[in-house]
């Protein structure tokens, strides 16, 4: 090895002195290294290869070119490796896998239960009653999967560069006040008290309808993991130039471990009680969207078995 630039000794370890004028397959370990530079002498001809490496608990994805050089006899001198750092395309390209097995997924389950109960329907003579059961069922199942459909479009909408917020100035009692009352029969049915509770007065610079769609999402997710007769507390205050609202439960709680990808497309913490509830996984996801939107920032903090607060902070004038 004659020359080795700073970004691989920063990344294979070794220092500088170490690396030069050292057989390679002394100081470089890999296999796909050795292969490569086996192949480049071989075939004297340009030679592509990818391989892992793990530094500091971190892995690596690289992609390895090696090319041969010649003098101008055209006498092969020696072989010319590039790594490419793979890392962030290999992870963008699984998201884009997962999602499209998870949308995959989510359409089939609701597609095959409405096919199969019309498929019945169609081949046996069936009393009112069961008809009338399959034909709920089939409604159930395609309300879920109008829902799934518009989550995907909302999702889509907001991840387009050229998506714009309709701002305006909005009274955050206003605000809180109707997403709550909207939520209300559902509370009901599970016998959940609804509070509001914070500053009043409040003005925030935002996109109503879309500000809308985050809070009642979290407090609905909110009533869906509480038990009944539980208790959803939505708050509001400023601070520090920022409008920070709140949802409070004291339901079943968020695994610590967990609690990083609950932001994550069609990721539920609960899979049964999730799609009992009609959830589509994309709920926070698009939550999260709109929140960074509009400049602003989403947390949570969650205690098993005591509960989840989702705090939003939004500025309070947008540039």
């Amino acid at each position: 090895m004659h020359l080795v630039n700073k970004r691989f000794v920063d990344l294979f370890g070794l220092t500088r002195d170490r690396y030069t004028e050292s057989l390679y397959y002394e100081v470089l370990t890999q296999n796909q290294i050795h292969e490569t530079v086996q192949e480049v002498f071989l075939y004297e001809q340009p030679i592509k290869n990818e391989m892992t490496l793990t530094k500091d608990l971190t892995t690596y994805h690289l992609e390895v070119i090696g090319a041969p050089y010649f003098n101008q006899k055209h006498d092969l001198r020696g072989a010319v490796l590039v790594f490419h750092d793979v890392t962030e395309f290999k992870r963008l390209e699984q998201m884009r896998k997962d999602f499209v097995a998870n949308v995959s997924h989510e359409l089939r389950t609701p597609i095959t239960s409405i096919k199969g109960f019309a498929e019945t329907m169609l081949e046996d003579e069936l009393d009112p009653q069961l008809e009338q059961r399959f034909l709920s069922i089939i409604h159930k199942e395609s309300h879920r999967l109008q829902l799934l459909i518009q989550d995907l479009l909302d999702l889509s909408k907001l991840e387009k560069a050229d998506f714009h917020l309709n701002y305006q100035t909005i009274s955050v009692d206003a605000l809180i006040k109707e997403s709550v009352e909207m939520a209300k029969v559902q509370a009901k049915e599970k016998s959940i008290t609804l509070m509001i509770e914070g500053d009043h007065g409040l003005m925030l610079s935002a996109d109503y309808d879309r500000l809308k769609q985050v809070v009642l999402n979290l407090i609905y997710n909110a009533i869906n993991y509480t038990p009944s007769d539980g208790k959803v507390t939505v708050s509001a205050f400023e601070s520090s130039g920022y409008i920070k609202i709140q949802v409070i439960d004291n339901g079943i709680g968020i695994e610590p471990e967990v609690l990083p990808r609950i932001f994550e497309r069609f990721y539920r913490v609960d899979k049964a009680r999730s799609r009992n509830t009609g959830g589509t996984g994309l709920g926070l996801s698009i939550t999260k969207h709109i929140v960074e939107a509009h400049h602003g920032q989403i947390f949570v903090d969650s205690v098993v078995d005591e509960g989840s607060t989702f705090t939003i902070m939004l500025p309070k004038e947008q540039a």
